[in-house]
């Protein structure tokens, strides 16, 4: 999608944090766009905000499918179509890997990835059948990509997204729609603010703070303009780049751990026909994952017998 002029966005956790940045980005690009939200607060200050007549707000519980359908319904009803999906509601939490409570769990694994799924199966066979291109952007996070200590659900999730939002972009690749997947770090967002933001914030205890939460603060205090994130995604989606990193600070740690990974592997070389089966599906995967914004051809596939059935767009 090199033009997104006029498209219509529909993107979850819209109304604040990096939902309210690519809402903001969308706009700029001169598309309509629904912003879905939870939060009445969060719905009422970007609409005191935005206040633009291409913008329609719904509630909606991504969790919740028929919370979605109805959305999506609505979305329809305002502006007809549906060309951009941007997953991105999501909430922190969801406790430890060995916590015997499953509620906490169960509720961040319901709206962090259940939610990706849910828009995800109601919305792309609605793109799919207007024939026009179109695009997915999935929020997963640093946590998928690298350890985050502590919040095991959260990471889960997301980790979980970014291989669904891999798998996706195969799947669509032959119809001209394209994927995406953001990991932002540090981020200026509900989930992530410097103490000063905190109106109950008292000074005094910084000081008995350990090195930890000093370090979180001050990044915090640095952290990236969600407004520049979604200028990221804008133009990620032009381009239909599959991967969306906004913070430079995790480059060496994930080279090293590629590193590590690499050198866990067994160094004997395997059966020829392993090899002759991988080496295509690594070429067919790659070809896939790669494409830019063209349709994908029967070379593209090969002979693993992908569905091209259908007339890809750009």
């Amino acid at each position: 999608m090199e033009d997104l002029k006029g498209k219509v966005a529909f993107v979850t956790g819209g109304a604040n944090g990096i939902g309210l940045g690519m809402v903001r980005a969308f706009l700029s690009e001169g598309m309509k766009v629904v912003v879905a939200d939870w939060s009445d607060n969060h719905i009422a200050a970007a609409r005191a905000t935005l206040g633009n007549s291409e913008i329609h707000f719904v509630k909606a519980n991504v969790a919740d499918r028929d919370s979605v359908a109805d959305a999506v319904q609505e979305a329809l009803s305002a502006f007809g179509k549906i060309h951009v999906l941007c997953n991105n509601a999501g909430v922190n939490g969801g406790g430890l890997a060995d916590d015997p409570d499953f509620d906490a769990w169960d509720k961040a694994m319901a709206i962090n990835l259940g939610g990706v799924v849910n828009c995800t199966k109601l919305i792309v066979p609605i793109i799919k059948a207007q024939g026009e291109g179109g695009h997915v952007v999935c929020t997963s996070s640093m946590a998928g990509v690298v350890p985050l200590p502590g919040l095991a659900a959260y990471s889960t999730a997301k980790y979980a997204v970014r291989g669904y939002a891999e798998s996706l972009r195969m799947q669509l690749a032959p119809l001209g729609i394209g994927v995406s997947c953001l990991f932002p770090g540090a981020t200026r967002t509900g989930m992530l603010f410097a103490p000063e933001d905190d109106p109950n914030f008292d000074p005094a205890s910084a000081e008995s703070a350990g090195d930890f939460q000093k370090a979180l603060w001050d990044a915090a205090r640095t952290a990236v303009d969600p407004q520049d994130t979604g200028r990221m995604v804008a133009q990620a989606i032009k381009e239909n780049r599959f991967y969306i990193f906004t913070n430079s600070e995790f480059l060496a740690e994930v080279e090293a751990r590629n590193r590590e990974m690499e050198a866990a592997f067994p160094t004997d070389p395997p059966p020829e026909g392993r090899l002759r089966f991988e080496t295509m599906r690594a070429e067919l995967a790659q070809n896939l994952m790669a494409v830019g914004n063209r349709p994908v051809s029967a070379g593209d596939v090969g002979d693993f017998g992908l569905d091209l059935n259908s007339t890809a767009v750009n």
